[in-house]
């Protein structure tokens, strides 16, 4: 039987932008199922430990961290990000109530994972979201991104109408917390956390320590 990996994944987290390709490729080469397990943004789950709107160095910081980063990878992180996928209040760092975005994606992703693409349609949709792609939440731009990947938009969009998809984002929620890490991109293999699109490299390492097969 294959081991699991879970990794915990935000839809506004540039980093988890930037870790599926190296996802994708620790599936190929390891008997791993790796479990897509999409979370709200911590700035909507724990909108009070948000920054402090008048010490600006942690967010200028991930920022320019998660470009060059990008660059280096080459998968670019463009900002700003039009639209973000939560709607904030940059002067005060206060979080809307009103989330036309992230609940709908976070769903989206939920439904992408039960068909056995929610990584691939991850990917696809922060390539657009970090790209630079003006207005990714209109016209066609998540409808090709997800035929890109082979899904049908409209048939997750209605699958997640009517369904029980928050409650499962909720229980990744939990599952997260349980981890012993609160942040975006973690890895959980055998109840180790990984954090940090810069710690594939370690899992891979723990992966060979326990004898885990290559695909």
């Amino acid at each position: 039987m294959a081991e699991t990996v879970d990794i915990f994944w935000s839809f506004r987290s540039p980093y988890s932008r930037l870790v599926v390709p190296d996802l994708l490729k620790l599936r190929d080469d390891y008997d791993v199922d790796v479990r897509f397990r999409p979370v709200l943004p911590l700035a909507v789950r724990f909108p009070e430990s948000l920054f402090d709107p008048n010490d600006r160095r942690a967010p200028m910081y991930i920022v320019r961290d998660s470009m060059r980063r990008g660059e280096m990878l080459g998968r670019p992180v463009v900002y700003p990000l039009s639209p973000d996928p939560i709607v904030q209040d940059f002067a005060t760092m206060k979080v809307s109530e009103d989330q036309p975005y992230i609940y709908r994606l976070t769903e989206l992703g939920v439904e992408a994972a039960r068909r056995g693409k929610g990584l691939e349609f991850a990917g696809a949709v922060s390539a657009q979201i970090f790209g630079g792609v003006k207005d990714w939440d209109k016209g066609s731009v998540l409808k090709d991104a997800a035929a890109g990947v082979g899904l049908d938009l409209a048939e997750l969009e209605a699958a997640i109408a009517d369904g029980d998809h928050m409650e499962e984002i909720t229980r990744n929620h939990g599952a997260l917390d349980a981890s012993g890490h609160w942040g975006v991109p973690t890895m959980l293999f055998r109840e180790e956390p990984f954090f940090g699109q810069d710690r594939v490299d370690t899992l891979r390492w723990r992966l060979e320590q326990a004898g885990v097969a290559k695909a």
